[in-house]
């Protein structure tokens, strides 16, 4: 299951072998100012492109609603129900009744805390999928998911309860992102999407009244690593996981994608009896290569307390994208795409990056350049340049390079990891 923040993002998502995107529209979402990509409407869109292509859409409405949200809420509900969207994602009863009674089916937010079978069998009254709370262990989420099964506790549909647990991306400090700090610091809501992130800020800690300052090992003592579960997937199908979720509705397509390729790749290795160390270490690598705040493997699920700090409040990610171009032809035919170039020199073989609305992201290494009709050993600023691509991109599409990543915040982190 995949993040969709822009139209980009979801092509990314789906050409990377997601079986489901989530997204949300308007102010009601958990990430209402990293993703205001979406309104309402582009439901329909979104819920034809993921019906032609096979993956369901689910669209979140997991803020906490006040009676003012409540006429909107419902309106956003009925308008989802006759795009054809799959689910909606929710925390509040409120949301959760009104989409259950118009036939919607519901997944429950991670929000809604849910840390054991009591809570688990009220909800599933609403909700065929139900996030537990972000804190339990993979022992405690077995022992959900064999009582579901043993009893067996049914959703709305009649199947058993499925349970979806985050997978990879970013954690809050606090249970289960239910964070009061934005809110008390700058009046603006974490729990009504618009968090402002003051735990990822460095802070010192002086005692107001000596001035003595307290010697921390690092400033980001509110700000957790990212979390990634790539070497513990088999740990997570044992417990129970159903759905794995890939956080991250404010990331590029290219995050998107490399996230959402390199876990469908992971878990089809698990499925096949190849999910080895060597190649667990090799998504690691990959996983590093987009925007991380540095990795806590397993996270809660291991049993681990909240120790993983991130060493800055910016990605960690050892390479960097720069864009060299928009594209502004392509040949069909022969399957070629030309752009001007604007940064000092491209050569045949480094790798590219094609994002788009419709074209998500696309990686290549092209074997040759051509300006002028021409093959050429480097393409220099100001050249139109054509190459060969192996997908169709579309007009204004951005192209990107990569390069290694050496600032000394990422050094550091190299060391930390």
């Amino acid at each position: 299951m995949a993040p969709a923040g822009s139209y980009a993002a979801l092509a990314a998502a789906i050409r990377a072998g997601a079986d489901a995107v989530y997204f949300g529209v308007g102010r009601l979402n958990m990430r209402a100012r990293a993703a205001a990509s979406f309104d309402e409407n582009d439901l329909r869109k979104i819920a034809r492109i993921c019906r032609w292509c096979g993956v369901r859409s689910y669209l979140t409405l997991n803020t906490v609603m006040y009676d003012d949200d409540l006429e909107d809420m419902q309106h956003l509900c009925r308008v989802a129900h006759e795009a054809g969207i799959s689910a909606i994602i929710a925390a509040d009863l409120a949301v959760m009744q009104y989409a259950h009674g118009l036939g919607l089916e519901v997944h429950l937010s991670v929000q809604a805390n849910v840390a054991n079978i009591e809570a688990l069998r009220f909800f599933a009254r609403y909700a065929d999928t139900i996030v537990p709370a972000r804190e339990l262990t993979l022992e405690q989420i077995a022992r959900l998911h064999h009582q579901i099964q043993s009893e067996p506790i049914c959703g709305p549909a009649g199947s058993p309860v499925r349970l979806e647990l985050f997978a990879h991306g970013a954690l809050c400090v606090a249970i289960s992102g239910k964070c009061y700090m934005s809110l008390a610091v700058y009046n603006h809501s974490g729990n009504r999407g618009a968090c402002l992130q003051n735990c990822r800020r460095s802070y010192r800690v002086i005692d107001d009244e000596t001035g003595d300052e307290l010697v921390i090992d690092n400033h980001h003592v509110m700000s957790p690593r990212d979390l990634c579960t790539i070497g513990h997937l088999d740990r997570l199908q044992a417990a129970g996981a159903q759905v794995l979720k890939i956080e991250g509705r404010g990331r590029t397509a290219d995050y998107v994608h490399t996230v959402t390729s390199t876990y469908r790749e992971a878990i089809n290795a698990l499925c096949e009896g190849t999910y080895t160390p060597e190649r667990i270490a090799e998504w690691t690598e990959r996983l590093r290569t987009v925007f991380n705040r540095g990795f806590w493997q397993g996270g809660y699920y291991c049993g681990e307390k909240l120790g993983e700090w991130s060493a800055s409040g910016h990605s960690q990610a050892t390479r960097k994208r720069v864009q060299i171009g928009v594209i502004c032809h392509y040949y069909a035919k022969p399957g070629v795409a030309e752009f001007r170039f604007f940064q000092d020199r491209l050569e045949p073989g480094e790798e590219l990056l094609i994002e788009g609305p419709t074209t998500g992201a696309l990686h290549f290494r092209p074997d040759s350049l051509h300006v002028d009709g021409q093959p050429v050993e480097y393409a220099r600023q100001g050249d139109l340049v054509t190459l060969k691509v192996p997908a169709r991109v579309r007009l204004n599409d951005k192209i990107y390079t990569h390069i290694a990543e050496e600032s000394p915040s990422n050094l550091a982190a190299q060391r930390l990891l």
